[in-house]
């Protein structure tokens, strides 16, 4: 479980980054949509943040994705002036494609396929029933 400190670096971090990218270096991506920022996880050092790229839109994903792997460096940089006055360190970015929203999509469809009958309306008679037992006499 992660701290709060965790969570507050993580919670910043993922504010930051994606101003970052939308906003500071949106020339990184060809004018094209920059991805989003799904999660962020940090180390308790905080000396590393795993961060969670969401590559639905557009049809570019690989291009997008090998756009944030060669610019990593200057993303690092962007974000440190960003966060100078709250963070002492800024952490190493690890940036991972986040397929999550793409496999919920892939259930559903299956979800979808699946033939279900209805359950059986079925009402239950007296004799049916289990007896109860008496506590009191009548």
């Amino acid at each position: 479980m992660e701290s709060k400190r965790q969570q507050k670096m993580a919670s910043l971090l993922q504010q930051e980054l994606a101003a970052v990218l939308q906003r500071d270096l949106p020339h990184l991506f060809g004018g094209g949509l920059a991805p989003g920022i799904s999660a962020v996880n940090v180390t308790p050092d905080l000396g590393q943040a795993r961060v969670y790229l969401s590559l639905l839109l557009g049809n570019d994903a690989e291009n997008r994705l090998a756009a944030v792997f060669d610019n990593a460096k200057e993303i690092r940089l962007a974000l440190a002036k960003r966060i100078r006055k709250t963070a002492r360190v800024v952490p190493e970015l690890l940036f991972f494609h986040d397929d999550s929203a793409a496999y919920a999509t892939h259930m559903d469809g299956i979800l979808s396929q699946l033939h279900i009958p209805p359950a059986p309306t079925e009402t239950p008679t007296a004799a049916d029933e289990p007896a109860r037992p008496r506590l009191f006499k009548e």
